[in-house]
């Protein structure tokens, strides 16, 4: 983000909410909440000046973002800008996602009052270049799984939903070309952004997403795409929707405008990430014109891939840090036999487990997003950090209900819900992408 008045004032507030002496003197929840409301009114703010500045009446040239330059050692350091991203995020979760988490996964809906907090928050323009009206410097994969760990602590089917518009906006603007950044980006800084998602996952056994049964022919027009999609997120609802599809041998990636003839979409019930609303889309000859092909000569498909992977280590990690903080107080809380359970050696080691996996799935996601950020290689440490956090998520997951004992198998305590949205990080390919 730009280091701007309104970028220094909201720094300013942030620093000012986390001051220990609002605690002493009562004004913390006062203070927190003025902090809250004075960054989404700062972010609205920016996109609306930018949007009015950057606004084009033609195509803009291609746009970039060049990554970071590499420092000499690896530093975990979060700079001023991530440090309020964070600080404003958790607050979000906190105060507007972790209230409405139950009632979203019963009802297997997102509350439109929290998509709108998101949006007046203005999480779309840390993805858009600031010449098609976004905030959006360098290209920032760190920061985006910090948001995703922060949303994801709130409640992860909610944070999943939140991120798809976020994530087709980023895949624009990393591998679009001019016309369709032009088309599509300055919609993603307006004050309600598009619903946008990204279709890759397929209902097959042993599904590869590099071995796609999803067909994408040449036509006079341009394409016409065949197959089937599953866990589409929010796929019902989207304005936008990328689709991954077998294009010559080579998969690839189609931009499809919702009500596009063909795309017929049905429930896909699931165990977890309710509140996302997931379908199964199916594509029948849906006709797509030359340009709805993601990117030029440069799309690389692998990256894509890495990327979305990294983004669900952060929200594997946000949650893992939910149920962690959550059985902590409720283990020195809970008294059997006249002591705190976690008085006993087998639950403090346990508990003590989930802290290390959780810290080392950080380490590795935080690790292989640096290097994509500096334009190193990182495909070998996307894929450890992927595996690592696919099993350690579902054993968090699975320990922190066991700590809660009877308690951890109903709904009165978050943690089973928490449980199942862990069980997804293992079984999903798309969807997000960082």
């Amino acid at each position: 983000m730009t280091r701007d008045p309104i970028g220094l004032a909201l720094s300013m507030m942030n620093r000012l909410a986390a001051n220990p002496l609002l605690d002493r003197f009562g004004l913390r929840t006062a203070t927190e909440r003025t902090a809250y409301h004075g960054t989404r009114v700062g972010f609205r703010t920016i996109a609306l000046a930018g949007r009015e500045f950057k606004r084009v009446a033609n195509w803009l040239p291609q746009k970039r973002l060049p990554g970071k330059s590499a420092p000499a050692l690896f530093d975990l350091t979060l700079d001023d800008d991530q440090q309020m991203i964070v600080d404003s995020l958790h607050r979000l979760a906190r105060d507007t996602l972790r209230p409405a988490a139950a009632e979203a996964d019963e009802a297997g809906a997102l509350p439109a009052d929290v998509f709108d907090a998101t949006a007046e928050l203005g999480l779309t323009l840390y993805a858009v270049p600031a010449e098609f009206g976004g905030v959006a410097e360098t290209r920032s994969p760190v920061t985006s799984v910090l948001i995703a760990e922060q949303l994801a602590w709130g409640d992860m089917g909610l944070a999943i939903a939140l991120l798809a518009p976020f994530s087709v906006a980023q895949a624009i603007t990393q591998w679009g070309t001019g016309e369709q950044q032009s088309r599509y980006l300055p919609a993603f800084c307006e004050e309600h952004p598009p619903v946008a998602t990204i279709a890759i996952d397929e209902p097959r056994a042993l599904f590869d997403p590099l071995n796609l049964s999803t067909i994408a022919e040449s036509t006079a027009n341009g394409y016409r795409l065949n197959g089937r999609k599953n866990g589409v997120v929010l796929g019902a609802q989207s304005d936008l929707l990328l689709v991954a599809a077998t294009l010559n041998g080579r998969p690839r990636l189609f931009i499809v405008e919702s009500g596009t003839d063909g795309m017929d979409h049905t429930a896909d019930p699931t165990m977890g990430l309710r509140a996302a609303q997931p379908v199964t889309l199916t594509l029948s000859n849906v006709e797509v014109s030359a340009d709805a092909l993601l990117g030029d000569d440069d799309f690389d498909y692998q990256a894509f891939l890495n990327l979305g992977a990294l983004l669900r280590c952060g929200l594997a990690i946000g949650t893992s840090q939910a149920v962690l903080d959550y059985v902590i107080p409720y283990c020195n809380e809970r008294v059997a036999f006249g002591e705190p359970i976690s008085n006993r050696q087998s639950v403090a080691f346990m508990i003590s487990n989930l802290a290390i996996e959780a810290d080392s799935m950080r380490m590795l996601a935080w690790r292989a997003a640096s290097r994509a950020e500096t334009e190193q290689s990182f495909h070998r440490e996307a894929s450890l950090a992927r595996l690592l956090c696919s099993e350690k998520a579902m054993e968090i997951g699975t320990n922190g209900v066991q700590l809660l004992g009877g308690h951890g198998f109903v709904k009165e305590h978050p943690v089973e819900r928490w449980y199942r949205d862990l069980r997804s990080v293992a079984t999903h390919t798309g969807g997000v992408h960082a």
